[in-house]
């Protein structure tokens, strides 16, 4: 089946539009007509559709910037472990994901693999299709299910960790919201100042006729490149951030950003408290399902967020493959704090590896929240102070020729 946009009218006269399911223009016709629709435009949904010829063509470019998000991902997981909890066959849940899905890319990616599924594919199969949209962790985990005949407590695996990782993200983009949010205002604040009042004061004291303070002709200066040079100012800025952007995605680059992101004052220890959390709960959910140890530890290397990390990672894979302990290079990288690693130590001794890495995922998801819920309630304030600090320099600096103006009448 694919998937058909089409536009009409109800039974009412009223113009309606939207999507449906079908083998084939004609059946979309006939299904719409069922529903009591009269349909004048039916055609596939196809991702950047093109329509029409020559002069009248007409390209759909919202088709390019549909995404699929976490929460998508997250919502889908959930629903697909419910579906086949419930006993219903694989193509029938999948036709009602097609039809629940309000994300377009989503519902056309779903149908895809209805018709794979359908055609006698397993599942994973059909999903490894589309790695733009499925990663390995979900394709993987998928499969392994598949294999050992609990599909269904695999997905609620599954669903239980997207939405504990869609958890995480969404505290982590709340409490930089705010800081982020004051940062743009006071910045345009400011610069409105150097904009729009600077100038103006500036004409007064040019007629002033005697030398200004250093800080007063710093501000001067800085509000003549703002309001005089506004291409080379910001157009220099632009290529600073887009060189530095182009530099880090080199490997020395890519080497030292990785390096700073943990050594970093506060935030260092936060980003690897969330890679740790990262790496723990996605290796033991990969365990807990059925995945194979050492293809877990390759899907883990590419989701920890840090390449210093991802090569401790690797490197206890090489350890597994040798038939030795993971823990060991998780502590020789230095990078892993001890009670992990020592946690790791007492559960490959016990055989209840994957249930300590939940505990340790969970207490430093706890851990993340509190650190981020504090650095919240401190920058709030300190931003406060920084911004009254740049607007009391701007004061002063206007106000130091206005007191030797006044010193030079009386």
């Amino acid at each position: 089946m694919a998937v058909f946009d089409y536009a009409g009218f109800d039974a009412a006269g009223k113009a309606v539009k939207g999507v449906v399911d079908a083998d084939s223009a004609r059946s979309a016709r006939a299904r719409l007509k069922k529903q009591g629709l009269f349909p004048t435009d039916v055609n596939e949904q196809r991702s950047g559709t093109v329509k029409g010829k020559g002069l009248s063509m007409e390209v759909d470019f919202s088709k390019y910037f549909q995404r699929v998000g976490p929460q998508d991902m997250a919502t889908l997981a959930t629903q697909m472990s419910t579906l086949v909890g419930a006993g219903i066959p694989m193509v029938d849940a999948l036709t009602a994901l097609c039809e629940q899905t309000e994300n377009p890319k989503l519902k056309g990616v779903l149908t895809d693999v209805r018709e794979k599924v359908n055609e006698g594919s397993t599942l994973a199969r059909a999903l490894k299709s589309h790695p733009t949209i499925f990663d390995d962790l979900f394709i993987n985990m998928i499969a392994a299910g598949e294999q050992s005949g609990a599909l269904e407590l695999v997905l609620q695996r599954l669903a239980a960790y997207t939405e504990a990782t869609v958890a995480l993200r969404g505290k982590l983009v709340a409490a930089i919201t705010y800081p982020i949010l004051m940062m743009v205002v006071s910045s345009g604040l400011v610069l409105g100042l150097f904009t729009f009042v600077i100038p103006r004061i500036k004409r007064i004291f040019d007629s002033y006729g005697k030398a200004l303070p250093l800080l007063t002709q710093a501000l001067f200066a800085l509000s003549n490149l703002v309001t005089g040079h506004p291409i080379l100012l910001f157009g220099t800025m632009g290529l600073a951030v887009y060189g530095y952007r182009r530099w880090v995605k080199t490997p020395k680059g890519r080497a030292w950003w990785h390096r700073t992101q943990l050594k970093l004052p506060v935030f260092g220890p936060l980003n690897r408290t969330v890679a740790v959390s990262r790496f723990c709960r996605t290796l033991g959910t990969l365990l807990v399902s059925g995945v194979p140890i050492l293809t877990a530890l390759t899907i883990v290397k590419t989701v920890v967020g840090n390449d210093l990390i991802a090569a401790a990672v690797e490197s206890a894979a090489k350890n597994i493959a040798e038939g030795q302990s993971i823990a060991v290079p998780l502590k020789a990288s230095g990078e892993f704090p001890p009670i992990v690693t020592h946690m790791i130590t007492i559960g490959e001794k016990t055989g209840e590896l994957e249930n300590m890495l939940t505990k340790v995922a969970d207490a430093y998801d706890a851990e993340v929240e509190n650190t981020v819920n504090s650095l919240t309630s401190l920058l709030t304030p300190i931003l406060t102070v920084f911004m009254g600090l740049v607007v009391g320099l701007i004061a002063l600096g206007i106000l130091l020729p206005m007191l030797q103006m006044t010193s030079a009448i009386r």
